[in-house]
């Protein structure tokens, strides 16, 4: 079985030899998943609000990060928590690039994405799990989600897992808002907040 080491030094001699980085890249990372040696693949997709980083595993979708989010250092936290083997492969989040396109374009309202939920847990994994099921267009309180989750009284830990949602826009985090309709706070910034609440209608 060829290691992941040998693949990448086959890589980075064949880029320096002047083959095609993209392509190599791409057959770089069949071949890792071909052998089983490939737990994490990611790419950037451009959005309105800037690239964002995407990053899958077998399971499906883990992370989304937003641009105010440093490239290297989400690489680094996700192979630190997962796994060191990852790849960028564009070619692998062509759905997850695609149904944030229709999203952004305003002609989806729901993502048909498997997830991967290992991120999460406990409390923060209910959180996100009621957060995925908020519809397009609507809203929750953090009290409403935190009651939904199965514990009421807990609107503030609400909010901290909230903060700690590892895939935002798809996990929509950013239909939860205060009592009385203020924004609250959001990982991308409530500019992004307030972006993503006017495409869907909510704000105007």
């Amino acid at each position: 079985m060829t290691t992941e080491t040998e693949l990448k030094d086959a890589a980075r001699a064949a880029a320096a030899a002047g083959l095609d980085v993209d392509a190599l890249s791409a057959a770089v990372s069949r071949r890792a998943a071909a052998e089983g040696i490939l737990d994490l693949v990611y790419a950037e997709v451009d959005s309105p609000l800037g690239r964002l980083l995407a990053v899958s595993t077998p399971a499906g979708l883990v992370h989304l990060g937003y641009p105010n989010r440093a490239l290297d250092s989400q690489l680094e936290l996700l192979a630190s928590r997962i796994s060191p083997r990852i790849v960028e492969s564009p070619r692998d989040l062509d759905p997850v690039r695609r149904q944030l396109d229709e999203y952004f374009d305003g002609a989806r309202r729901d993502f048909d994405l498997d997830l991967d939920w290992q991120l999460t847990a406990g409390f923060v994994r209910a959180v996100l799990e009621r957060t995925a099921a908020i519809p397009f267009g609507e809203t929750r309180t953090y009290g409403e989600v935190a009651a939904a989750a199965g514990s009421p009284r807990a609107f503030r830990a609400a909010g901290r897992a909230l903060g700690a949602n590892p895939i935002p826009i798809v996990v929509p985090c950013h239909r939860v808002l205060r009592s009385g309709g203020a924004l609250g706070g959001y990982g991308g910034g409530l500019d992004v907040k307030r972006e993503l609440l006017t495409l869907e209608g909510v704000l105007d």
